[in-house]
């Protein structure tokens, strides 16, 4: 029986791995501008700069 040839799969997973990463770097440039990436939401940098809650008022308080 023939031994298993470790460097040659070890090969191919490297070369599937890099053909991933670069289809997906390729989808990623060739995006629309106007959909959400993965990496933001889709309200923007804007969702995270929400106004502090406004506290109550003394006055109202009896």
């Amino acid at each position: 029986m023939a031994t298993p040839n470790y460097g040659y799969e070890k090969r191919q997973r490297e070369l599937a791995k890099k053909k991933k990463k670069e289809e997906k770097l390729k989808a990623k440039t060739h995006r629309r501008p106007d959909e959400p990436q993965d990496d933001q939401p889709a309200d923007g940098p804007a969702a995270f700069a929400s106004p502090a809650p406004a506290e109550p008022s003394e006055s109202s308080g009896g």
